[in-house]
């Protein structure tokens, strides 16, 4: 049986070619019924950690839509076992110096952009509180994006993204996930992966499969009379 651990960005992230649904319903949706579907052949199992549920209900202001309910009972909601699992050091130095790294480089464009909006206010006579928001907003945006770009794009930064890679590992199942931070680190432990760009097909391809034998009924034995 195939396991499939869901990071929360499946639903959200239109522009990754996971050819669910136009929208965030429609994904859920069709994930819910495919989930169903397979789960009725005994051919996989799609896993979600209590985090990603936290993360994932998150994002809608009705939490009790019937859609929501349909896909939260047709998959398996499961923390990974963290207790018994243990982490390669390599892995944990690689940790460190990524944070350093990406430490430095946040200090860095502090200071570039704090540098860019003295000269940028140099000379301006500005009294209003509101007009000098105006005048620092486009510096503060510019500031944020760049520093979220250094920070955190290719990342985990949640618990959320450490659990399903955790699961990933402790289950033997396929990663789904659309986050750069989550894939680059799932291969560092080593998962199993699943490109979103070809999940739609496989999943296809697995429901319209042969059952496999240890799938299959086993047929009756004769009994002695």
């Amino acid at each position: 049986m195939e396991k499939y651990i869901l990071d929360t960005n499946l639903f959200f992230n239109m522009e990754a070619g996971i050819d669910m649904g136009q929208n965030t319903e429609e994904v859920v949706k069709n994930i819910t019924q495919a989930a169903i579907n397979l789960k009725k052949q005994n051919k996989a199992q799609f896993i979600i950690s209590p985090t990603a549920v936290e993360e994932f209900l998150s994002f809608f202001e009705d939490k009790n839509q019937e859609f929501i309910a349909d896909f939260l009972s047709s998959v398996i909601v499961k923390s990974p076992d963290t207790v018994k699992m243990q982490i390669p050091a390599s892995i944990i130095i690689k940790l460190i110096e990524d944070i350093r790294l990406r430490s430095y480089r946040g200090l860095s464009i502090g200071e570039e952009e704090i540098k860019k909006t003295a000269k940028d206010m140099m000379g301006r006579q500005i009294e209003e509180k509101k007009d000098f928001e105006i005048a620092i907003g486009r510096n503060i945006k510019g500031f944020r994006d760049r520093y979220r770009n250094a920070t955190r794009t290719g990342f985990i930064d949640s618990l959320a993204d450490l659990d399903c890679i955790f699961l990933a590992k402790t289950l033997d199942g396929y990663l789904v996930s659309t986050d750069e931070g989550v894939i680059r680190w799932g291969r560092l432990f080593g998962v199993k992966e699943m490109p979103v760009a070809v999940w739609k097909r496989h999943l296809e391809n697995l429901l319209h499969s042969p059952p496999h034998p240890e799938q299959e009924p086993k047929a009756s034995q004769p009994t002695d009379r």
